[in-house]
């Protein structure tokens, strides 16, 4: 903090990198240095690499949102931002620029942003001469590259840019989070350095303490359920515990089936809205409409979304992001009516606010490489009983439930999901065997690059 401190108000530049485990007090520190920069008058920009994890920092933005980064960073090195504009000024004024979970960016997202700085700085120092704190930990999500094999997710980490030598390491080690857990934390520790013991299969052995026995598909997801969410019409009357407590997966396909099950067993009346689908080309309109209510892309909601009130669902896009309506908040539905749907927001700086969802239309991601390119005009809500590892990186929730129907395929996903919780005690994990005469296994992978590990943790 000192060190940070210091340079902020000594007026000399520097870019730092808070190298810390889950838990470690990166966040905490991130409120303590924005909240002291404001306090004296000074601008400071908050930023992080996700929706969810930007909306746990007081004034947080998501960092492609506030700097106005290509949705294909791959094809430009330039953001939408002209000198002359509000936000330019804005991001000159900045006493301070933090970026959490900077280990989820790809490296050229980081060059850009460099590039941008000395263009609005007319300066060549490293950022434009800002004091800039990234964050992160290595041992979580890497940059999401569609199709990529092992290689391409390594190369495209800040690790292997020209700018990571340039920053100044910055290290985290006590792990608050799990501090009355000491054992935990050793256990989790070597889950993220990729030290725990395998076995003959490659695979780690799982506590007994921390599984749910496999029964059947239905009946130990039933149980996950009722461990995770113990009584939901208790959660119904008080929704601020629910939105504490969630269960990780590693596909958006299971994170959708999880939710429609919860949904169903929560209590009040279900209100259905189904989407208007439409191709970009006018003319495939009638050949494919039936086709494209089936598809659910990553972003996008659902054809037909069904909700219930005071369930818990999260925003798929930035809608107000001054307001705390970013991609990736949380939020509590409250009343449910045909053309907008009430919520108060669950968690961050927001908490309780009462707000406001339109419909509105959604386009698909080039990145989903769909068959036929098209626009969705629903509610940009889906549920958020279950979300994915990667969504929950950056967040501390009083339970974890972990569902592995299929192995863990991505770096460290094990560790992230592991790590959300506060304790051994708050965590458990439903692994689906591999075959019917392997319901006591309780092994499962932990695929740790080793390549990222020692680079982020070379002296």
């Amino acid at each position: 903090y000192d060190t940070i401190h210091n340079r902020i108000f000594s007026n000399k530049s520097g870019a730092f990198f808070i190298n810390g485990p889950g838990g470690t007090g990166k966040t905490f520190l991130y409120r303590v240095l924005l909240a002291v920069v404001r306090s004296k008058g000074f601008v400071a920009l908050a930023t992080a690499s996700s929706g969810v994890a930007a909306s746990i920092l007081p004034g947080g933005r998501n960092a492609h949102s506030r700097f106005k980064f290509p949705i294909d960073i791959d094809e430009q090195y330039s953001c939408n931002i002209s000198k002359q504009i509000a936000l330019a000024t804005l991001i000159r004024d900045a006493k301070l620029i933090v970026w959490d979970e900077v280990s989820m960016a790809k490296k050229k997202v980081i060059e850009t942003f460099d590039i941008l700085m000395k263009d609005l700085m007319d300066t060549n120092a490293l950022f434009g001469g800002k004091v800039v704190v990234f964050g992160g930990d290595f041992r979580q999500t890497l940059p999401v590259v569609r199709s990529g094999k092992k290689e391409d997710f390594i190369q495209e980490s800040l690790l292997y840019s020209k700018i990571w030598n340039q920053l100044e390491k910055l290290q985290l080690l006590e792990n608050m989070r799990a501090k009355t857990d000491p054992m935990f934390c050793e256990y989790l520790m070597r889950i993220g350095n990729g030290q725990e013991k395998i076995n003959s299969h490659d695979k780690i052995e799982i506590p007994d303490c921390f599984v749910i026995p496999f029964v059947s598909e239905n009946q130990s997801l039933d149980l996950l359920f009722r461990v995770t969410y113990p009584n939901l019409r208790t959660c119904f009357s008080d929704a601020s515990s629910m939105t504490s407590r969630v269960i990780l997966t590693t596909k958006n396909d299971f994170v959708v089936e999880i939710n429609d099950l919860l949904i169903a067993q929560f209590p009040s009346d279900p209100k259905t809205y189904v989407a208007f689908d439409e191709t970009i080309e006018a003319n495939d309109q009638s050949q494919y409409e039936d086709f494209l209510h089936t598809l659910h892309p990553a972003g996008l909601p659902p054809h037909k979304l069904t909700l219930k009130k005071n369930c818990p669902i999260m925003l798929l896009r930035n809608l107000n992001p001054c307001e705390g309506l970013c991609n990736g908040t949380r939020l509590i539905s409250c009343d449910l009516r045909k053309h907008v749907i009430s919520a108060k927001i669950a968690t961050g700086d927001f908490k309780n606010r009462h707000v406001f969802i339109p419909k509105i239309p959604l386009l698909s991601s080039a990145d989903e490489k769909l068959p036929i390119p098209f626009k969705r005009t629903q509610f940009p809500l889906r549920l958020c009983f279950s979300m994915t590892k990667n969504k929950a990186q950056g967040q501390t929730l009083d339970f974890v439930g972990v569902y592995l129907r299929d192995p863990i395929f991505s770096h460290c996903q094990l560790y992230v999901a592991l790590s959300r919780s506060k304790s051994s005690n708050c965590v458990k994990l439903l692994i689906r065997p591999r075959t019917t005469d392997s319901d006591n296994d309780h092994s499962t992978y932990n695929i740790v690059y080793d390549e990222i590990i020692q680079k982020a943790f070379a002296q």
